[in-house]
């Protein structure tokens, strides 16, 4: 899972650069909407919303930002659809985007354009089920009050299936259906995550020049700045040479 882990820190320093912020709290009140929509607004009978509340203090949304997001949408919330993207990028990398829309038409549009201007093309829903799997991944920010050795073998007993600790960040992997146990674990334990959710992890990726791959990643970072376009997933490996090329 290394390169994932490798993928998540880039993010996370990428988006601290590029002041992101605003797009990130925008995904998040679409996500809070959709969570309000399917379960309601009490976040502690309501697991996706709490998840969303959770995720939007890991990029300090401002916590009446939350509560007005929650109100909005438990009155009068926007009706969005979630839509799926599966095609490739330029030498094959795979590509899954995720979607939040309230005009499927348009987002379809918007999608097909980034494939095609960036030299990729639109596959069928399906056609890259057998690249991905669907993981559980929790990121947390190491600090003094976490035993590592001690947090492991809690972590482990409640279905993780792989730690990894780069630099000041701790990323935990579940199996899907392991997702709650590990979060209720981490509740018990009152560790603060930064992000969790479930995610579209490749089960190998595919290493490209450094040119070839900042091609792709061109394409990757005009997909998430779509407002539609709530996550993004591909097959690329982000060796060092890429990773220090994108920095």
């Amino acid at each position: 899972m290394s390169g994932h882990s490798k993928w998540s820190t880039i993010k996370r320093k990428k988006g601290a650069a590029d002041a992101k912020r605003s797009k990130m709290f925008s995904k998040i009140v679409k996500e809070i909407s959709v969570a309000v929509k399917e379960g309601g607004p009490d976040p502690e009978a309501n697991p996706r919303l709490r998840l969303a509340m959770n995720n939007a203090k890991g990029v300090n949304m401002p916590k009446d930002n939350v509560e007005r997001a929650i109100s909005k949408a438990d009155k009068e919330g926007d009706n969005f659809e979630e839509i799926t993207f599966e095609g490739y990028a330029p030498n094959g990398i795979a590509v899954y985007v995720d979607c939040l829309s309230d005009n499927r038409n348009r987002t379809i549009s918007n999608v097909r354009a980034i494939f095609s201007k960036y030299g990729g093309n639109l596959g069928k829903n399906g056609s890259l089920s057998f690249l991905f799997e669907t993981k559980g991944i929790f990121t947390v920010l190491k600090n003094d009050d976490i035993n590592l050795d001690d947090f492991e073998l809690e972590i482990i007993d409640s279905g993780a299936e792989d730690i990894e600790i780069e630099d000041d960040i701790i990323t935990i992997t579940t199996a899907k259906e392991d997702f709650g146990n590990v979060q209720k674990k981490l509740d018990e334990l009152n560790v603060e995550v930064e992000n969790a959710g479930l995610q579209r992890i490749p089960n190998d990726t595919k290493a490209l020049d450094v040119d070839a791959a900042l091609r792709v990643m061109k394409m990757i970072d005009a997909f998430e700045d779509d407002d539609d376009v709530q996550n993004v997933y591909h097959n690329l490996e982000l060796t060092d040479e890429v990773a220090a090329a994108m920095e």
